[in-house]
C-alpha cells in the first residue's frame, strides 16, 4: 500500500477517534411537554411516553398491578416488587412515580413505574 493511502487511512482513523471523545448531551429534548396530570393521560394517552406523578396508591388490583390516583383521575399502575422495595405503602401514603405510559391496543393506559418515591 502506498505511503500517502496509509496516511489517508491513518488521519481518518484518528478524526473518528476524536469525534468520538467529544461530550455529549443526553438530557431531556425540546418537545411536546409530558402530561402533567392522570387526567391529560388518560384524555392522550401516548405509548412510551415519559411520566412523573405525585398521588397515592389506592388499592392492590392484581399481582404488581395497583390504582393510582393524583386527585384528577385514577390509572392502573405497574410497579414491580423491587421497585417497591419492601416499603410500607397505604392508601395515605403520598408518593412520586416515574414511569412510561403503556397504551396497548384495545387496552386501557397504565403506567409502568421504575421509580417509587415516598414524598415527606
Amino acid at each position: 500500500m502506498p505511503l500517502h493511502r496509509k496516511f489517508i487511512i491513518s488521519l481518518a482513523a484518528c478524526a473518528l477517534l476524536a469525534g468520538s471523545a467529544h461530550a455529549q448531551y443526553v438530557g431531556p429534548t425540546a418537545g411536546p411537554a409530558a402530561p402533567s396530570s392522570v387526567a391529560a393521560i388518560l384524555k392522550n394517552p401516548v405509548d412510551d411516553q415519559a411520566v412523573v406523578l405525585r398521588g397515592h396508591l389506592l388499592r392492590k388490583v392484581g399481582k404488581e398491578k395497583y390504582t393510582f390516583s393524583d386527585g384528577t383521575a385514577e390509572i392502573r399502575v405497574d410497579i414491580d416488587d423491587k421497585v417497591f422495595m419492601n416499603r410500607k405503602i397505604d392508601a395515605k401514603t403520598q408518593v412520586e412515580i416515574r414511569g412510561e405510559v403503556e397504551k396497548d391496543f384495545m387496552e386501557s393506559p397504565e403506567i409502568d413505574v421504575d421509580v417509587l418515591t415516598v414524598v415527606p
